[in-house]
Parts: C-alpha cells; sequence; structure tokens
C-alpha cells in the first residue's frame, strides 16, 4: 500500500494529526529546526552574495536519519510545518538536509499548512496543497542572517570594549534601549506640585456625592492651575461663604465596543496582566493547546495558531459565537451582523484567522477537567476574548453636572451607569495601570437651579508621577507600536536580556542593570542609526517586503551591510575600552587625591581611583567614601607575625585581615571552619570541616587543602558503607526523596531512607487508566553530581 510521509513539527501535533489522518499516512515530527547558521564566524559569505553555509543541527541529525529512512518508503511527502514565515523555512530546510527535490516526482513533495488542529481543518488543508513559498523563506532566511551578521560583528566589538561574553542584537539591543532610556527618564524626572479642590455636597434628600473644582472666573483650571497650598488656602477662604447651585446638567447616552479577538501580542500583553503569564509562558501553553489535547471526544487542538497578527474570524466561527451567545444570555446580547475588526498592523496577513477557540461551542468548564491549571487559564481567557468580540456594545448612561460656588467658581461632577453591559456581562480588556473597570459612580437625582448644602471642602495636594517602568506587557506594546521585531519573537528577546543581566526582571517590571546601562549607551553614542526605531521598523517594513515578492533579499541585506561593517571597522579603531567602561567624577580619592572615576566591574559600577595600580581605593558608587564600612579591631591575632586582625568588608562579605599589611598579606575567614571529629577517608590524616564558600553556601572538606582536595556538598556522617566499605556516608535532602543516608562514591548506589519525603494531596483523576504498580528497583542516584 502506497504511504504518504507527513512532516510536523512537534511530536505532540504528529500524534494528534495522525489520529485525524488515519491509515496510508505516517506523521513524524522534525523537532522543529533541523538547519541553521553555525554559531561561529565566517557562517555568511560576505563577498559572495551573503551565501549561508548551514549545517544540520546535532541534536537533528538523528532525527532526519529517521525521515531519510520513511522517506525511502514513501511515494509522497507532505510538509506542514507551521504556517508562519519560520514554519515555510523549516519546510524547505528539511527538503535541503533530505536532499530530495521539490519537483521530483518519488517521492512527490506537497506543502500544507494547518491553521488548527481539528479534522475538518486537517482535511481541508490536505485538498489543497501547494508548493514551498519562496518568498517566505526568502525572507526568513534575510532575517537570520542580517541577524547572524549584526550579533557576530557588534558582540566582538562589545569584548573589546566592555568585556567578554557580551552580547548585542538587531533587535534585542534596541529593546534595551526602550528600557534604558524609560530608566533614564525616571532619574531625571522633577516632581511638580499642584492641588485640587474636591467638595462633599449634599442635595435636598440629604444624598451625598462628590464634585472637584473644574474653573475660576468662567476658565477651566488646567492642572497646574493651584501650584502650591497657599493658593489653595486662598480659594478655600473664598469657597466658605459661596452657595452651591447646580447650573447645568446633562445626560448622555455612551456606547462602548468590546476589543477585537486575539494577536499574538496582545494575547501576550493581555495573559501578563490578567494572569501574570510571562510572555514565554504563555507562548508555550498556547502552543501545547493548538497542538492537541486528549478530551472527552478523542484528541483535539483546542486554539487556532498563536502566531499570527490577524484580527479576523472565519464566518463559522462567527457563527459559533452568536449562537453561544444566544445560548447563555438571550438575543440583545447577540448582533445581527458579524462584528468585524481591521488590524492596525501594517504587515498583518490577514489570510490567518485570530488566535480562538477551534469550537468557540466547547466551553472552558466543558474542558476544565482535562487542563491543567495555566492550560485553563489561558484557554479561558481566549474564549471570553472571542466570544466577547461578538457580543453587543455596552451602554453607559453618562451624566455631567456643573455646579456654581458662588459667582467666581464652578464645581464638576461626573457619574455613569451601565444601562446595558452587552460583552462587559463577560469580559473587560486590561489595561497597564491594572484598572479595568471605570470607576465613576452613580450621582443621586439632581435637577437645574436646585440648592445644594456643602458638607465638606478637601484641598489635596499631589505631585507628577515618572513615566513608569516597562512591564513585558508594556514593553511588547511599545514594541509593536513602534513596529520593533515580530511579536513571535518578543519572547525570546525579553528573556536573552534577562539572562545576558542586562536587565533583571522583579515583580514584572523591568529595571535595567549597570551592564545594559553601559551598553546600550555604546550602542546609541556610536551605532545610533542601528539601534533607532525608525530604522529598525522601516527593516522590518523591507522584510515584508521581501516576503510579498516585492524585493529580493540579497540587495536588501547588502544595503544593511555595507554601511554597518564600514562603520564598524571605523569605530574599532576610534573607540578605546576607556572610553566607555571609565566615567569622570568630581570625587577626589581618600588615600591619594586623586580623581575618583565609575568604573565597570562584573558585579556592576563602582568607583575606583584613576591612579590604579599604584592606589587601589574603591568604594560603591552610590555611597559616599565616609559611608564605606570601617575596618574594626577583632580579638584575633595573626598566625604568621602576630599583629592584630582586622574586621574588613569584601566582595564576598566580611573577613579577617592582618592589620600590618603590606608587609603581612594573611587574610583569614571571618566565621571560623567548624571541626566535625570525622577523619578524612581520602588522606586519613586530616579532619573533615564545615565551610562556607565564598558565595555562602555551606560544604564539608578536609583540613589539609590545598593538600588534600575531598570535599562534600552533603553533611557527612562517621558511618562507613555497608556495600562498599568506605569510610564514610553522607546525609542528602530532598522535596522528592525525602532524607536518605547515602555511599558518596560514584560507583555505589547504596542509600538508606531516614525521613519519607511529605505526601502531596493526591491529584484529580482525569482518566480511569490503571496506574501502574510501584517498581521496587533500586533508584539511581541523579542528584550525586551535586556533590
Amino acid at each position: 500500500m502506497a504511504q504518504s510521509l507527513v512532516i510536523v513539527e512537534s511530536p505532540a501535533k504528529a500524534k494528534t494529526i495522525e489520529k485525524f489522518l488515519g491509515k496510508g499516512y505516517k506523521v513524524l515530527a522534525s523537532y522543529g529546526h533541523v538547519r541553521a547558521l553555525p554559531s561561529k564566524q565566517g557562517s555568511v559569505d560576505t563577498e559572495h552574495n551573503f551565501a549561508p553555509k548551514y549545517h544540520v543541527l546535532p541534536e537533528s541529525s538523528k532525527h532526519i536519519s529517521t525521515l531519510k529512512k520513511e522517506v525511502a518508503k514513501s511515494d509522497e511527502l507532505i510538509l506542514a510545518t507551521d504556517l508562519d514565515r519560520e514554519g515555510e523555512a523549516i519546510a524547505w530546510h528539511l527538503l535541503e538536509a533530505l536532499g530530495i527535490d521539490e519537483n521530483a516526482d518519488n517521492p512527490k513533495v506537497k506543502r500544507v499548512t494547518f491553521h488548527e488542529i481539528t479534522k475538518p481543518a486537517i482535511d481541508e488543508a490536505m485538498a489543497h496543497p501547494r508548493q514551498i513559498a519562496r518568498d517566505l523563506v526568502d525572507a526568513q532566511q534575510a532575517r537570520s542572517i542580517l541577524d547572524y551578521l549584526v550579533g557576530f560583528n557588534l558582540s566582538p566589538f562589545l569584548w573589546k570594549k566592555i568585556r567578554y561574553g557580551l552580547s548585542a542584537g538587531r533587535v534585542q539591543s534596541v529593546a534595551l534601549r526602550l528600557i534604558v532610556e524609560r530608566e533614564e527618564e525616571i532619574e531625571a524626572f522633577t516632581p511638580r506640585e499642584y492641588w485640587s479642590i474636591e467638595a462633599l455636597l449634599a442635595n435636598a434628600a440629604d444624598s451625598q456625592f462628590s464634585a472637584k473644582l473644574h474653573s475660576s472666573d468662567g476658565k477651566k483650571l488646567g492642572k497646574f492651575a493651584i501650584e502650591n497650598e497657599a493658593q489653595a488656602k486662598e480659594i478655600l477662604t473664598e469657597l466658605e461663604q459661596a452657595h452651591f447651585q447646580v447650573s447645568s446638567l446633562e445626560k448622555k447616552a455612551r456606547k462602548r465596543n468590546p476589543a477585537p479577538p486575539f494577536t499574538t501580542s496582545t494575547l501576550q500583553q493581555e495573559a501578563s496582566r490578567k494572569l501574570g503569564f510571562s510572555a514565554r509562558k504563555t507562548m508555550s501553553v498556547a502552543q501545547k493547546l493548538y497542538e492537541g489535547i486528549e478530551i472527552a471526544d478523542g484528541t483535539h487542538g483546542l486554539i487556532t495558531y498563536m502566531r499570527t497578527d490577524s484580527v479576523a474570524l472565519s464566518p463559522l466561527a462567527t457563527s459559533e459565537a452568536r449562537d453561544v451567545i444566544c445560548r447563555l444570555y438571550d438575543e440583545s446580547y447577540a448582533l445581527d451582523k458579524p462584528r468585524v475588526f481591521k488590524s492596525k498592523s501594517k504587515n498583518a496577513q490577514e489570510a490567518h484567522e485570530a488566535i480562538r477557540p477551534t469550537s468557540i461551542a466547547r466551553l472552558p468548564s466543558a474542558v476544565k477537567k482535562y487542563l491543567s491549571s495555566d492550560q485553563l487559564k489561558l484557554y479561558e481567557l481566549i474564549w471570553k476574548r472571542t466570544v466577547a468580540s461578538q457580543m453587543a456594545q455596552a451602554i453607559f448612561d453618562a451624566t455631567t453636572v456643573d455646579i456654581a460656588a458662588g459667582d467666581k467658581h464652578s464645581f464638576r461632577a461626573t457619574g455613569q451607569v451601565i444601562r446595558f453591559p452587552g460583552f462587559m456581562a463577560l469580559y473587560i480588556e486590561g489595561t497597564d495601570n491594572g484598572d479595568d473597570e471605570n470607576k465613576e459612580g452613580l450621582l443621586p437625582p439632581l435637577n437645574e437651579g436646585e440648592k445644594l448644602k456643602k458638607e465638606q471642602l478637601t484641598p489635596e495636594q499631589h505631585f507628577t508621577q515618572p513615566p513608569p517602568r516597562f512591564t513585558e506587557a508594556s514593553l511588547v506594546k511599545t514594541m509593536e507600536e513602534y513596529g520593533i521585531g515580530r511579536p513571535s519573537t518578543y519572547a525570546s528577546i525579553m528573556n536573552t536580556l534577562v539572562t545576558r543581566k542586562y536587565v533583571r526582571l522583579e515583580k514584572r517590571t523591568f529595571f535595567p542593570e549597570d551592564t545594559g546601562r553601559v551598553v546600550a549607551k555604546l550602542l546609541v553614542e556610536h551605532f545610533s542609526q542601528y539601534v533607532d526605531y525608525d530604522f529598525t521598523a522601516e527593516l522590518e517594513e523591507d522584510l515584508d517586503a521581501i516576503s510579498r515578492g516585492e524585493k529580493a533579499w540579497v540587495p536588501q541585506v547588502k544595503q544593511f551591510w555595507d554601511p554597518f561593517i564600514a562603520l564598524l571597522h571605523r569605530k574599532d579603531k576610534e573607540v578605546s575600552k576607556a572610553d566607555v567602561t571609565t566615567e569622570k567624577t568630581d570625587k577626589i580619592c581618600p588615600e591619594c587625591g586623586k580623581e575618583l572615576v565609575i568604573k565597570l566591574g562584573r558585579s556592576g559600577r563602582f568607583l575606583a581611583c584613576s591612579g590604579f595600580p599604584d592606589c587601589r581605593h574603591t568604594e560603591p558608587l552610590n555611597g559616599e567614601a565616609a559611608e564605606v564600612e570601617e575596618p574594626v579591631m577583632s580579638e584575633e591575632k595573626c598566625d604568621k607575625c602576630g599583629a592584630g586582625m582586622l574586621i574588613k568588608t569584601g566582595r564576598y562579605g566580611k573577613f579577617l585581615a592582618c592589620s600590618a599589611y603590606p608587609k603581612c598579606k594573611n587574610i583569614q575567614p571571618l566565621e571560623k571552619p567548624k571541626s566535625l571529629d570525622i577523619t578524612c577517608p581520602q588522606c586519613n590524616e586530616g579532619e573533615m570541616m564545615e565551610k562556607k564558600s565564598r558565595y555562602g553556601k555551606i560544604f564539608y572538606s578536609c583540613n589539609r587543602y590545598p593538600k588534600c582536595k575531598y570535599a562534600l556538598w552533603n553533611p557527612p556522617k562517621a558511618e562507613a558503607c555497608p556495600k562498599c566499605g568506605w569510610p564514610l556516608t553522607e546525609i542528602k535532602t530532598t522535596k522528592r526523596w525525602g532524607t536518605v543516608q547515602r555511599c558518596p562514591q560514584e560507583n555505589c548506589d547504596w542509600e538508606k531512607e531516614l525521613i519519607p519525603p511529605e505526601k502531596k494531596a493526591p491529584a484529580k483523576k482525569t482518566t480511569t487508566k490503571k496506574a501502574p504498580a510501584k517498581k521496587t528497583v533500586t533508584r539511581k542516584k541523579a542528584e550525586k553530581k551535586d556533590a
């Protein structure tokens, strides 16, 4: 029987699709990318039209071997990698790695894409195969080559001018610039004082409400109209004797539309705001929902493809949404015609759909028991957003009341009441300040000309606030607004900035580290064009033009490369390391009187004497010399010269140093090693001691170090191993295994349970499968290398 081999990217997806396709089809996974540019110089030949020298990834070699064997037995090869540019490029790379001509007859090659992992969508895709879209492949190839050229030329420049191990990226560096410049804005911000005056008023029925001073002498008061307390008191004096009366009252019906269905970017933003998910976690969970989950009626992909910038919904989806809305609410909440959204993105791929449930009739409650907590949260978010996008508008009664306070001043009160909740009954889009709801409340019944009682006048002092630091959600939003990078890459970009220690993420907020600041400053001062927001966005548009077949990729890469490499060579000669890592100050060294400078070390920026190496004085950047902790004389005596020992503070904490320095350079730990009264099993001469590493971690080693280097991370016990006879054993405690006594020798697997692990609450059963019997095989000690 003829066989068709289908190749997808993920093994989870492969299993789901094979069930739908049935007999005659074999579905295997490529496990993502199979070829890439090697991480070394020379992987792109800049002298010969930027020819890339791709290599099969080491981890992909075994997958390629398996695929080759299956291709040899197949009459048809169907490439079903993802439906974006990256998926298209993977399909092309697969053909190249397998050595197959796309136009050959044996096997016959077809390209299909699955917008969703459901049987109807798969059948539809299989019925309409096509060839690989070379324009999309070229666009992805151009992106990879540009990123390689920037990374493998600009990164070594950073190594020479700052320190080894740093990296620069075409989009990564622009994202870093955004975070650093926002921090500089915050630091440079000067708060400005202003005041407001609020009146607590009551109508004839004693119903109270608040109103704010809005105008004086017929002129609307701006934010800074009342600049200080003296002005506020002067107005309060005028208001003390004023009579309050409703001068005008206006009621309007206001309508509010729902947010469009999710794109990759908006899903990352909303999952961050509402669920606290990182962009990386959001995409990982969404991938599993897309690839397929086993539920009551089989395995199904629960959401459509999650890498999209389209807000379009198919007629089938809008029809399903209407049925669900009518069933859960009533027809007044549904629309006569589907609501159509237009994408704000210039480069939206409208052929794709927005991220939505594959079946809107599949309510979150129906799949709850089959999903993990995170999967359920994300599925429910996507489901609610999709359904709400096809619900009726919310209608408010908005009231504005102007109140005369004497002849000079006027107050204003506003309130709104939801007349019809519409989509808000199901879902309200979050905001970056966390204010999902409109806080304006209901006003009591009021009439024009009605006199009001003044209950209280309250002046309030305010100060302007600096712009907020970027969160993952707001950084994604800003990058998308600028047109920087692609939403599908945002998660990896932010992760790189954190892992490179250019920024740190605290409570979902980005703070630039000293290294990140120095790197950003260097790039902005010397490579301003290449970290310019508009330039990066224009380059993204050029890549989109390549994907549409409007531009060729080689001229576009050349247009970028020639001026870039020329500038890099020039800056390599012009810029010195001292220019980048050293900054002058007006402070004087307390030891030698020379100027102190700001330097960059591995732990961040610090103040150092410009007279180094003759003078080695340093002090924290944020502390004055006088604030540096002075050494304190201890009761200890130096065991080399007999002088008193000082307690000093160093990079790794406090330590003892000889007061006769520099004649005697003896130093000792402040906390003396603790004797365990256990003979070292390796040398049989020394004694095991409890010590503390420079990073504060406890370990146990022989006191004859460095002559004997025997050491353990776990507490030793003076009890020989009953299996191999090693003179001591160790005690190890983990959450998974509890506390065990075991042999520390790598080639011995003896261990004994001392304290069993804490039992977890039994998980809810999701299937009726019988649990496998507990094995009594001796456990391998995977943690041994920890010691």
